[in-house]
C-alpha cells in the first residue's frame, strides 16, 4: 500500500491526485501556493508516495535507459490503488505528476475516464513503445498539459534525447482526438523547478474546468 498524504481543503469538490517521491514532497507546499496564487481555486491534493519508482509507475517492463534498474510493469496495481480513493461521484478528479509519474498520469487517462484531466509535467514519454501505444488507443479525458524544458533533450542518452520529438508527436495525437491540449515550454533541464512546473499544469486544468 502507498502512503497517502492531504494538503489543502480536505471538503473541496476538487481533487488533485499526484504520485511522488521524498524530492517531490519537499516542494509540496511551494506547488500548492503556487496553484492558488494562479487560480484562486480551493481543492484538495491528495499525494501518494511512490515506494518503487520504476516498477510502481511503468505501464509494461522495458530495460533500463539510466543506470541498472529496469522497469516493471506495476502502474496497472498503482492505478488500481488510485481508484478506490476516486469513488465519490461528487467530486473532480485531476491526476498529475513530473516525470515518470507525468508519464503514469497521461498512461492512467487511456485507462479510465475518472479524471476530468491530467497534468504531465516534464513527462518520461521517451518510454520505449509509449507513443506506439497512444496511436493505437483513445484518450480517456478531455484536458491534456503537456511541459518539457528546453534542454531536456540536450543529453547524450540516445533514448532520452528523442524526448522533445515524442512530447511535440504525444501532442499532436492528442489533438487529433479532439481533446484539449497544450504544450509548454520552460527553460532549463528536467530537474529546474519541478514543483513549479507542476503547479503550471493543474492550474492550466483547474481554469480550464471552471471556464466550462
Amino acid at each position: 500500500m502507498m502512503e497517502m498524504q492531504e494538503y489543502g481543503d480536505a471538503s473541496s469538490c476538487i481533487v488533485l491526485i499526484q504520485m511522488a517521491d521524498d524530492h517531490d514532497l519537499a516542494g509540496i507546499q511551494r506547488e500548492m501556493a503556487a496553484i492558488r496564487e494562479n487560480t484562486k481555486a480551493d481543492f484538495l491534493l491528495r499525494v501518494f508516495r511512490v515506494n518503487r519508482w520504476n516498477e510502481d509507475l511503468s505501464p509494461w517492463n522495458a530495460p533500463a535507459v539510466f543506470g541498472h534498474e529496469d522497469f516493471g510493469a506495476g502502474a496497472e496495481d498503482t492505478l488500481k490503488e488510485i481508484l478506490k480513493t476516486c469513488e465519490d461521484c461528487s467530486r473532480t478528479y485531476i491526476i498529475g505528476g513530473y516525470s515518470l509519474a507525468g508519464l503514469f498520469a497521461l498512461w492512467s487517462v487511456y485507462q479510465t475516464d475518472v479524471f476530468e484531466g491530467a497534468a504531465a509535467a516534464s513527462p518520461s514519454v521517451w518510454f520505449p513503445g509509449f507513443i506506439d501505444y497512444m496511436k493505437k488507443h483513445e484518450i480517456r479525458t478531455e484536458r491534456v498539459y503537456l511541459s518539457l524544458g528546453d534542454k531536456e533533450a540536450k543529453t547524450r542518452n540516445p533514448v532520452m534525447s528523442a524526448v522533445a520529438d515524442r512530447i511535440q508527436e504525444a501532442e499532436g495525437l492528442i489533438r487529433c482526438q479532439n481533446r484539449r491540449c497544450t504544450l509548454e515550454w520552460n527553460p532549463g533541464n528536467h530537474f529546474k523547478e519541478p514543483e513549479q512546473r507542476m503547479a503550471k499544469g493543474f492550474s492550466w486544468i483547474l481554469r480550464q474546468l471552471l471556464q466550462s
